[in-house]
């Protein structure tokens, strides 16, 4: 299973979003998931089970499915809540 954080450049939100997932999957004991980073032209269907972007960005990603949108990059506990439902459906968790 793959995770890739999604911002508009690659650089530095999307970085930041993707040491905070590694960090929630340490939490809820996840193993097996790769987490990786990249702008929005790398966000193509296949490149990863789930994509997590801010919602300015999710808007632009209506062609993905599983496309996990965060109101607020900063907060480690809605990026909690919201991984932690993704993978309960997929019964990863």
């Amino acid at each position: 299973m793959k995770i890739l954080a999604v911002c508009g450049t690659g650089l530095g939100s999307s970085f930041m979003v993707e040491m905070n997932i590694k960090s929630v999957l340490k939490e809820l004991n996840a193993e097996g998931i790769e987490v990786e980073h990249s702008d929005l032209g790398a966000a193509v269907p296949g490149a990863a089970d789930f994509f997590i972007a801010g919602r300015d960005i999710a808007m632009g990603m209506k062609h993905l499915d599983n496309v996990i949108e965060l109101n607020n990059l900063l907060d480690k506990k809605e990026l909690k809540e919201k991984i932690e439902k993704a993978l309960q459906e997929k019964g990863m968790l």
